[in-house]
């Protein structure tokens, strides 16, 4: 490892949190046990690039059921959590949208988790909620296993998204 001072201020903070207080961390970022696990024998990093490749690394080793705890953690498209900014900042694509908009996610999630099992997982940052809606028509077609890949893909994204502020300079200890 470098030197903590060419070590970003936020990484070198997470590298050297105590194992629960840095699970904990993760676990608000991804409810992949698995993921955190990964990412925290992986400690100390160097560089906010080798974090973000542990955690690619980790995406593509999680199995079917550490991916189904991964998507647990999330809530279906246009209907964030209560209290959580993380996931209202995420989905601000469909906070301005039409009743309509709004109906026809509900009707599209609620197709999704029949035919799939599971939320709909887009990384949504950045996406209108039409964008969102067409991403959803289209999958809905996906087989089970092309899904997979596409949820894994879609987390990978989200993962490195919520990984950033944990890398900056400022970021809380």
């Amino acid at each position: 490892m470098t030197s903590s001072t060419t070590t970003p201020g936020g990484l070198a903070r997470f590298n050297t949190l105590e194992e629960p207080a840095a699970r904990a961390a993760l676990h608000e970022l991804c409810a992949s046990t698995t993921w955190a696990h990964r990412l925290l024998t992986g400690r100390p990093y160097a560089t906010g690039d080798d974090l973000f490749a542990r955690s690619d690394a980790a995406m593509a080793d999680l199995t079917d059921a550490d991916l189904a705890e991964a998507m647990a953690g999330h809530p279906p498209i246009g209907r964030p959590k209560p209290g959580d900014p993380t996931s209202s900042r995420e989905q601000r694509g469909m906070a301005g949208a039409s009743d309509e908009l709004k109906a026809e996610m509900l009707e599209l999630n609620l197709a999704y988790q029949e035919r799939f099992g599971h939320v709909f997982l887009i990384c949504a940052t950045g996406l209108t909620g039409e964008q969102m809606r067409d991403a959803l028509r289209e999958r809905i077609g996906n087989t089970p296993a092309q899904e997979r890949e596409t949820v894994r893909t879609e987390l990978g994204r989200i993962n490195r998204i919520r990984l950033a502020p944990l890398v900056e300079e400022n970021a809380p200890a």
